[in-house]
C-alpha cells in the first residue's frame, strides 16, 4: 500500500464516520468513495432507504420454515470435531443486508454454533459501514496489527482495490486440514466466479448473491391474446403494444419500467437496452464510447416502450416497478429476478399463479467483452452479484474459513434457496430435492430457477468495473437519461451529453 493509497483509505473511512452521523449525505459519500476509487454496484444499497410492501429489496427472505438439514455424518463430525478445537472463539462478519444472509443468520444460531462452538457475530450493516470497514481493517493490516472482522461482503465494484486484501480461494482450499467434507468449490457457477469474485484471474472471494435481469409475463393475458412468449427485441415490442391496446382500460399497461431520474435504477433499465441493441459504455481502450448507432437504436427502443407504460414510471426505481407488476398493473416485464418469489406470495400479490418466468428476448446485436472497457460485458440479463471474502488481516482466520464453507456450502445454499433466498449460486441447488419441491406457485417460490440459470450462464451483463462508475452512472448517466425520459431532450442529445460529461470526469479523474 503506497502512500496516496493509504491517504485515500483514510479519507473514505473519515467520510463514512461523517456519513453515519448526518454530517454528510449519501450522494457526498458516494462521490468522495467514487473519487478514492471505491465505486458501489450493489442495487440494494443505491435504493437507497428500503420501501415498504411490495419492495423486492426490502422484503424478509425466511418465506417459508427452513427445510430439512443435509448435513452429512462427515460434515457434523468436522464442525464438532474440526470446529470444535476452536470452541468459544467468536468470528465477525460485516455484511450488507442481504436475503441470504437472513436465512444464514438462523441457521448459524440453530446448527452451526451448537455443532462447533463457534459464536457468528453478523450483524447487518449499510454497505457505506462494510466499506468503512475493511478499509479500517487494511489501514490496520498495513501497520502490522490484526483487523477487527474477519469475512467480508464485498460489492464486485471493489474487486479491484481489494484482491491483495482477502486470502485467496486457492490458498484456503489448500487448507487440507480444514477441508470441509463435500465443499466443492467448483460447484459454484463459474459465471459467477468470474464476474462477482474474481479479478485478474485470481479468485478473492466465494460467490454469495445474484440478482439478475430474467422476463416475466402475465400468462392469462397472453393466452387470452393468443400472443407467443416473445423471443426477439420486435416480438417483445409488439407482445407489449398488443397487452396495452387490449387492456389499458381495464388498469393493465404493456409493461413497466424502473425510470426514476437521476436513480440508479434508470441506468440499469437503459443500459440493458443499449446492451441488447449493439451498445456499450466503453470501448477496449477504456474510452467512453457513447455515441454510437447500438446505444442510439437501445435508448429509442427504451423510449418506444415507455408509450406503453404508466406516466408513474418516471416516479419508479426497481421497488415501483415490482410494486405495479405484482398489483397486476403491467402485462409483462424485464427486471430483476429476486422480485419474481413476490408474484406467488399471497401477502403480497394479486397476481398469484399467472405470471410465468421466461428467457430475455434475443438482443438484436450484442458486442463482445472483448470489444468493451473496464470488464464491461454486454447482455440484457444484466446482474448485481457479490462475494464474501476471508480478510487476509482476520483475527481468527482459521475458524472464519471452517464457518465461510459451512455457509456457502451445497447444503446451506440450498436451504436458503428453499426458505426463499433466491441466490442459486451453485450448480447443484438447481436439482436439489428441497429446492425443487417450491418449485410451484407459493411464497418462496424457486420456479423461476432454470430461467436464471440460463441467464447467467448465457445473457448476463456486468457493469464496467471502474472505480467511479457509480458517481457516472448516478450523477451523469441517470441524469440525463431522466431527461430523455422527460421529453426535455433527445437521444442524440443525451448520448453526447453523457459522452462529454464522462470524458470531463475522468480526465480530472
Amino acid at each position: 500500500m503506497n502512500d496516496l493509497d493509504r491517504q485515500q483509505r483514510i479519507s473514505v473511512a473519515k467520510m463514512a464516520r461523517q456519513l453515519r452521523t448526518g454530517t454528510i449525505d449519501r450522494r457526498r459519500f458516494l462521490r468522495a468513495a467514487a473519487t478514492a476509487g471505491f465505486g458501489f454496484a450493489s442495487a440494494r444499497y443505491l435504493s437507497g432507504p428500503p420501501a415498504g410492501r411490495g419492495s423486492c429489496h426490502a422484503q424478509s427472505a425466511v418465506q417459508t420454515p427452513l427445510a430439512d438439514s443435509g448435513l452429512t455424518n462427515d460434515q457434523r463430525h468436522f464442525l464438532k470435531s474440526v470446529g470444535g478445537g476452536y470452541k468459544g472463539t467468536r468470528i465477525r462478519v460485516v455484511s450488507e443486508n442481504t436475503p441470504p444472509g437472513q436465512i444464514i443468520g438462523q441457521l448459524i444460531r440453530e446448527e452451526f454454533t451448537p455443532l462447533s462452538g463457534i459464536e457468528v457475530d453478523w450483524q447487518p450493516v449499510p454497505l457505506d459501514q462494510v466499506l468503512a470497514q475493511t478499509v479500517a481493517d487494511t489501514l490496520a493490516g498495513a501497520d502490522g496489527s490484526k483487523g477487527h472482522a474477519d469475512i467480508f461482503y464485498w460489492d464486485q465494484a471493489w474487486l479491484a482495490r481489494f484482491a491483495d486484501e482477502s486470502v485467496g480461494i486457492t490458498e484456503l482450499l489448500e487448507k487440507r486440514d480444514l477441508a470441509y467434507p463435500g465443499y466443492d468449490f467448483d460447484d459454484f457457477l463459474p459465471q459467477l466466479v468470474a464476474s462477482t469474485a474474481s479479478y485478474d484471474g485470481q479468485i478473492v472471494g466465494v460467490p454469495f448473491d445474484i440478482p439478475i435481469f430474467i422476463m416475466m409475463y402475465r400468462k392469462d393475458i397472453l393466452d387470452q391474446l393468443a400472443l407467443a412468449v416473445p423471443t426477439t427485441m420486435h416480438e417483445y415490442l409488439q407482445v407489449v403494444k398488443a397487452i396495452d391496446e387490449s387492456h389499458r382500460g381495464k388498469g393493465v399497461r404493456g409493461t413497466a419500467g424502473q425510470w426514476k431520474t437521476g436513480h440508479f435504477s434508470l441506468q440499469c433499465d437503459a443500459s440493458a437496452w443499449m446492451w441488447a441493441h449493439g451498445g456499450h459504455h466503453f470501448d477496449s481502450d477504456n474510452r467512453p464510447d457513447y455515441v454510437t448507432e447500438g446505444n442510439r437504436r437501445g435508448l429509442e427502443y427504451m423510449l418506444e416502450l415507455g408509450r406503453h407504460m404508466s406516466p408513474e414510471v418516471r416516479d419508479w426505481d426497481w421497488n415501483g416497478q415490482a410494486e405495479a407488476f405484482t398489483q397486476g398493473h403491467a402485462g409483462i416485464v424485464i427486471s430483476w429476478s429476486e422480485f419474481f418469489p413476490a408474484c406467488d406470495d399471497p401477502r403480497r400479490s394479486q397476481v398469484v399463479g399467472l405470471v410465468e418466468p421466461a428467457d430475455c428476448p434475443q438482443e438484436a446485436a450484442r458486442l463482445t467483452a472483448a470489444e468493451c472497457g473496464f470488464q464491461e460485458t454486454p447482455g440484457i440479463s444484466r446482474q448485481g452479484g457479490s462475494c464474501l471474502a476471508l480478510s487476509r488481516h482476520a483475527p481468527h482466520p482459521d475458524a472464519a474459513w471452517i464457518f465461510m464453507q459451512w455457509a456457502t456450502s451445497a447444503d446451506v445454499t440450498a436451504r436458503a434457496n428453499a426458505a426463499g433466498a433466491d441466490t442459486p449460486v451453485r450448480k447443484s441447488s438447481f436439482n436439489d430435492l428441497r429446492v425443487l419441491a417450491k418449485n410451484a406457485p407459493m411464497a418462496g417460490t424457486t420456479r423461476h430457477f432454470e430461467v436464471t440459470r440460463r441467464a447467467i450462464e448465457s445473457r448476463m451483463g456486468t457493469s464496467p468495473h471502474l472505480p467511479a462508475w457509480v458517481t457516472l452512472a448516478t450523477e451523469v448517466n441517470a441524469v440525463e437519461l431522466g431527461r430523455l425520459t422527460t421529453g426535455k431532450q433527445s437521444v442524440e442529445e443525451t448520448l453526447r451529453g453523457i459522452q462529454e460529461q464522462t470524458v470531463a470526469f475522468l480526465s480530472r479523474e
